[in-house]
């Protein structure tokens, strides 16, 4: 018997059962649109646990049932054996899912606590812990000392009255609140190695289920994470400045060493092939730091992504490229347009931001990736579709075919605890949802602009879904001219896009005329279609991949026991399967 099993669930439970057009909600980023990533969390938490004493595992309910048809989530869940099971409720997509996975639990296992955690989970915590299938919430961005307390009074059989940062019902039913006092001012109690999660693998003999994401053998990207909390206030981030104060009552944020950061990223250099992610901008803790971390890790050769909140100059990215040869910038100004760049909480001008793509250019950067988004306060459709033509500028400057300019739309939900999302009024958002139940039912609804969290005062929903079609439309085929994607994949996202089109107005056209199970039904024939289209929509996925090398040792000995598992060789997982 584990101690602690932790579930990631699909952001829709029965998605294999059921046709939504998903849309381009998941078009940047690794997963797939049920989001079948687990938060960086699970790894830390594991770590610190079993350091502790405790016997922890992962089980990736998302990633098996994307990997398989034939993986029945609720077979798996019935034959597991754990004293809790802990559910991630981070960001808000998977209200249906997670809520889903944890009646599951208490209908198999109805003596084992459901514990949730993440950001939303701490939204929503008085809410949450209201259904009948959840025990405990445990609040804030940093839950690994509160969940180990939480563990010890769980296997006590003792109520958790002094655990801080948790929100549960006592044996009379009613709901009580700790105090959250659990905030380290530092990250340098995480093991961020991810070398607990490879003994796990071995001693498991399982790699299906510790997969971060379902495709993650073919794309093993690792994450290093440089602090929680931020020194920026973007108005439609749920991990911003205001958002901390506001769910983790962090003042400010927690970094982690940049010594200890940096054997982070050597050995997770040492695991896999694919890129190392640092998570936040270097410059948040000051230069200071960032010339520690450029010294303690001078020399590592593998590729390494860097994300920078604000513009950057020259002399910066010298000393990053002498560090960090094979470096790749992510940057997100979110908007051509001040008026819009500025309602988002990013003040910077157009010459800042050309000045940093010349500067990050200059000293190396192997690519160059600018994410611009539609659904942003102040932004019209004209502005949301001038902003291709500024990247059509940018990419007659920097022809060399490093930069690469992303949209899409922010979607599907507002983040709770975002100054956009308690503040909506004052940005010109029009919520459609404010409790966890309003959103997971709204995961129900057919398509993603019917599953919009929001309009604003600029663009409504039907607007905004439109507005982002074209803009994916007309950025596919400027890439195309500049060279940035083949013609046959240009030609296949172009037409990803117009069945995108076509299907968006035949559902609406069955939703005038049908409900219930009829309507399910009539979606159910077209889901072959609605799938086809659901992933690469305004652009190809592989266009954010970058070209990884051979498997290391290590990677490739987790690989044949996962393959092992695949063929059932040798009985693996069987308190999972």
């Amino acid at each position: 018997m584990h101690d602690l099993i932790f579930l990631h669930a699909p952001s829709m439970y029965d998605f294999r059962k059921r046709a939504t057009l998903w849309g381009p909600i998941s078009d940047l980023v690794p997963s797939t649109p049920v989001f079948d990533m687990y938060p960086i969390g699970f790894a830390t938490l594991m770590a610190f646990l079993q350091q502790n004493g405790f016997s922890v595992r992962i089980a990736n309910l998302a990633a098996r049932m994307v990997q398989s048809r034939t993986f029945d989530a609720e077979k798996a869940i019935a034959g597991m054996d754990a004293r809790a099971f802990g559910i991630d409720l981070h960001w808000l997509p998977h209200a249906q899912g997670a809520l889903a996975i944890a009646k599951l639990v208490k209908r198999y296992h109805p003596d084992a606590p459901v514990i949730f955690g993440g950001y939303s989970a701490t939204y929503f915590h008085e809410e949450l812990v209201r259904y009948p299938f959840v025990d405990y919430v445990v609040r804030g961005d940093s839950t690994e000392v509160p969940m180990q307390q939480l563990l010890e009074h769980i296997v006590g059989s003792t109520p958790p009255t002094d655990v801080p940062n948790l929100t549960w019902l006592d044996g009379n039913g009613e709901v009580q609140v700790n105090p959250q006092t659990y905030v380290p001012g530092d990250l340098d109690h995480l093991s961020l190695d991810y070398h607990a999660m490879v003994r796990s693998v071995v001693r498991d003999r399982d790699l299906s289920n510790y997969v971060p994401f379902s495709h993650w053998l073919e794309y093993p990207i690792m994450a290093s994470l440089t602090v929680k909390g931020c020194t920026q206030n973007c108005t439609i981030c749920g991990g911003s400045a205001f958002a901390g104060r506001l769910l983790s009552n962090r003042r400010r944020p927690a970094f982690r060493s940049p010594e200890r950061l940096a054997g982070d990223v050597r050995r997770m250099g040492a695991l896999s092939r694919g890129p190392v992610f640092l998570l936040g901008d270097l410059r948040q803790a000051g230069m200071d730091y960032a010339r520690r971390f450029f010294r303690a890790v001078q020399g590592f050769a593998g590729a390494v992504i860097v994300e920078f909140f604000g513009p950057v100059d020259r002399a910066f990215m010298e000393e990053l490229a002498a560090a960090l040869p094979h470096f790749l910038v992510e940057f997100s100004p979110e908007s051509h347009d001040l008026t819009v760049r500025r309602a988002t909480g990013k003040p910077y001008t157009n010459a800042e931001i050309e000045e940093t793509i010349a500067a990050s250019l200059a000293a190396g950067a192997r690519r160059f990736d600018l994410f611009f988004m539609i659904g942003l306060s102040e932004q019209t459709p004209e502005s949301a579709l001038e902003t291709v033509s500024y990247c059509r500028t940018l990419l007659e400057r920097f022809d060399d075919g490093r930069l690469i300019p992303f949209t899409s739309p922010l979607a599907p939900f507002l983040d709770p605890g975002s100054l956009a999302y308690e503040r909506s009024e004052r940005y010109g958002y029009l919520r459609r949802a404010r409790t966890l139940e309003d959103h997971r039912r709204l995961l129900l609804q057919p398509t993603w602009k019917h599953i919009l969290s929001y309009e604003t005062r600029w663009m409504d929903r039907h607007v905004l879904a439109d507005v982002t079609y074209e803009a994916g439309l007309r950025l596919n085929r400027l890439k195309r001219e500049a060279g940035l994607t083949s013609v046959a994949k240009a030609l296949e996202t172009e037409a990803r896009i117009e069945q995108a089109r076509a299907l968006m107005s035949e559902i609406e056209a069955l939703m005038a005329r049908l409900e219930g199970p009829a309507l399910d039904e009539a979606l159910f024939a077209m889901k072959a279609r609605i799938d086809a289209a659901n992933t690469s929509t305004v652009c190809d996925k592989s266009e954010l991949d970058v070209p990884v090398g051979p498997i290391p040792f290590k990677l490739l000995n987790l690989a044949r026991i996962g393959f092992s598992a695949l063929l059932g060789r040798n009985g693996i997982s069987r308190s999972v399967e």
